[in-house]
């Protein structure tokens, strides 16, 4: 009886058009996920005058999605390594679709922040799935591209916000920005249909029809013995305590430091995703001149992201991380010093890239550091506990706001996240990545 050792198959495979499907999904499903958070954003200016709502009040709005996206990654991500990715990635998709397009019709912020909590469970739990799966079958030789080109659909979400919502608000009211994030459910049952299950779960589950399907995809080829057994490296298997998994074979200090530069990371993205608008607007811009920033600042997340991993598949993943929290750190402190308009669009460009586009290669070194069969549960985890400092941004950003402090002194506190940020990384073993601890999966 030959072991075919799967995981080292898709390490050597070539990409291909089985490979490009679950790109597509991956990103497609974020662009999604990106459009639904970045919607608040745009649309919180006006839900302030009509809501008659303070700013502190309108930090807490917009934090309760942040909350349930806490909760979403923490349980959706362990859960997809146990009962199945493509299973819990629809029902993250319909949670967010219908409860964001539900929060359009809402009238007061008590039921406003109750759907955007909902729909934050969706959004939170999509994250480590999606790594995960790309993570999984991504060739080695550029598992951190694709895995950030996946983290890409999310700032390509808030593109779309910024190209539409501008045009959509004015025609037809801040509702209505809502109302388009139901139309993914449409995509539901194609991603069931589509959408390959985890190698360690079908696996687990002697799903060898499954598994010889998934050889045949991506070694076209290659010919499996009819005894063939399937199995994956034996340090992978995370057994019946994926949580507990994450701190074994000396991953704890380093778990705990990835959680906190997720936690910087997110506050530095949340920050400006809920409050960039508005303290543009401070600054005298227009909402029309406010969201071409963030068209720009989204622009820079993905020029950040694709460059950062371009840069992490040739060079170390972790020195790249640590550049970019430094550049963000400096880059949102000099935005508040900034009084030329088109300096400022190139600031933002590169507080878009060493931010938002910062996370996103963090997303992809997480996925990079964990065994597949705690991959999503490790994303998931680091995704979850991060998301705190989601949750405390727009509210810290909320009480500055409502201060009435000098605008540089909001881009400095924000920008401090960055530095604390870069320190959490630079404390990370390194040699303990998946990707380095096991030649089979380097």
């Amino acid at each position: 009886m030959q072991t075919v050792n799967i995981q080292k198959l898709i390490d050597e495979s070539k990409f291909n058009d089985y490979h490009a499907k679950i790109l597509i999904w991956c990103f497609l499903v974020l662009v999604l996920d990106g459009y639904d958070l970045a919607v608040v954003g745009a649309a919180l200016p006006l839900i302030m005058k009509e809501m008659g709502v303070t700013a502190t009040t309108a930090g807490f709005m917009a934090s309760s999605a942040l909350f349930g996206m806490m909760l979403g990654a923490m349980s959706f991500g362990t859960l997809a390594d146990k009962v199945g990715r493509p299973r819990m990635l629809v029902i993250c998709i319909a949670l967010f679709s219908v409860f964001t397009a539900a929060a359009g019709l809402t009238h007061d912020p008590l039921s406003f922040s109750a759907t955007r909590f909902i729909a934050g469970l969706g959004i939170g739990g999509v994250l480590p799935i999606v790594a995960a799966q790309m993570g999984e079958y991504a060739p080695a030789s550029i598992r951190t591209r694709l895995v950030a080109l996946v983290f890409a659909g999310y700032a390509v979400g808030g593109i779309l916000v910024a190209l539409t919502g501008k045009q959509l608000i004015q025609d037809f009211g801040w509702q209505s920005v809502f109302y388009v994030a139901a139309l993914p459910v449409l995509l539901i049952p194609l991603i069931l249909k589509t959408m390959p299950e985890s190698v360690p779960f079908l696996i687990r589950n002697n799903r060898d029809a499954h598994l010889r399907a998934i050889v045949a995809k991506l070694d076209p080829a290659g010919q499996l013995p009819p005894d063939a057994r399937f199995a994956m490296p034996a340090k992978t298997d995370a057994g019946d305590a994926p949580i507990r998994a994450l701190f074994r074979d000396q991953r704890g200090f380093s778990t705990i430091m990835i959680w906190i530069a997720f936690f910087f990371g997110l506050f530095m993205v949340y920050a400006l995703s809920s409050w960039l608008t508005k303290l543009l607007a401070l600054s005298g811009y227009s909402l029309g001149s406010a969201l071409n920033f963030i068209l720009v600042f989204n622009i820079g997340a993905i020029v950040g992201a694709l460059g950062g991993a371009w840069l992490g598949d040739r060079f170390n993943i972790k020195h790249v991380l640590v550049s970019l929290y430094a550049a963000g750190a400096v880059s949102l402190t000099l935005m508040g010093f900034v009084k030329s308009t088109e300096l400022l669009f190139v600031i933002v460009f590169i507080v878009g890239a060493t931010t938002l586009g910062t996370q996103l290669v963090a997303y992809a070194y997480a996925a990079a550091f964990y065994p597949a069969a705690i991959r999503s549960t490790g994303v998931g985890f680091a995704s979850g506990v991060g998301r705190a400092g989601g949750i405390l941004a727009p509210i810290m950003i909320g009480a500055l706001v409502a201060l009435n402090l000098p605008l540089e002194q909001n881009f400095i506190a924000i920008g401090l996240a960055g530095l604390l940020g870069m320190i959490a990384v630079v404390l990370i073993n390194h040699r303990l990545c998946a990707s380095v601890a096991h030649p089979a999966a380097a």
